[in-house]
Parts: structure tokens; C-alpha cells; sequence
């Protein structure tokens, strides 16, 4: 079990940018494999980002291609995930959430989630 605290949300013009953190506790970080999920009003939560465990593979949904980057450092056991050239419809509580198996966008297959930060984006 990994326990996870986001922070770096905040409200942010249409264009800009932010960089979420996810910090873990426990000495098994590095064995996780991790992602970012976001859920906005009146909708299902759904898959941002995912990151093997090594760091060496990365996934990412459509809507965000080529605007965010998902990161981590297992010396700090931190993932991160720079959200460039923001767009309203980004407006969401975005998660992180710790896998040792499953489908890296299937929600189910994380077993530890934090509590999530509030993006913002403004038009």
C-alpha cells in the first residue's frame, strides 16, 4: 500500500500552465506503476497519464498528446505531470493513483488513489 498527497492545482488562464505532484509514502514506490486521472462535473473519471515503473514508458490520453508530460523521480518518490498550453475544458479534479498490475487506463486496476487537486482553467 502506497499513500498519495497531490498538490500544484490552482486556477490558471486558457494557454498557461501548471505542474501537478503527486507525493508517496513508503519505501515500495519505485515498484508502482503510476497515473493521472481527472473528473470534471457530472462526469466519470477518466484517464490523463501513466507511467511504468521504471519510468521508461508513458502513456497518454488524445485530448492531452503533446501538452502534458508525466514524469517521476523514485529518489523522491514523486510523479509529476506538466500540464502545458491549458484549455478550458481541462478544468477537472485530476488524481494520482498507484498499479502493480492491470491496464494503465483502466481505472479498477489502481488500488491507491490521493485525494485529488482542483485545475481550473479559465477562458
Amino acid at each position: 500500500q502506497v499513500q498519495l498527497v497531490e498538490s500544484g492545482g490552482g486556477l490558471v488562464q486558457a494557454g498557461g500552465s501548471l505542474r501537478l505532484s503527486c507525493a508517496a509514502s513508503g519505501r515500495t514506490f519505485s515498484s508502482y506503476s503510476m497515473g493521472w486521472f481527472r473528473q470534471a462535473p457530472g462526469k466519470e473519471r477518466a484517464f490523463v497519464a501513466a507511467i511504468s515503473a521504471s519510468g521508461g514508458s508513458t502513456y497518454y490520453a488524445d485530448s492531452v498528446k503533446g501538452r502534458f508530460t508525466i514524469s517521476r523521480d523514485n529518489a523522491k518518490n514523486t510523479v509529476y505531470l506538466q500540464m502545458n498550453s491549458l484549455k478550458p475544458e481541462d478544468t477537472a479534479v485530476y488524481y494520482c493513483a498507484a498499479r502493480r498490475s492491470g491496464t494503465y487506463n483502466y481505472a479498477p486496476s489502481y488500488s491507491d488513489w490521493g485525494q485529488g487537486t482542483q485545475v481550473t482553467v479559465s477562458s
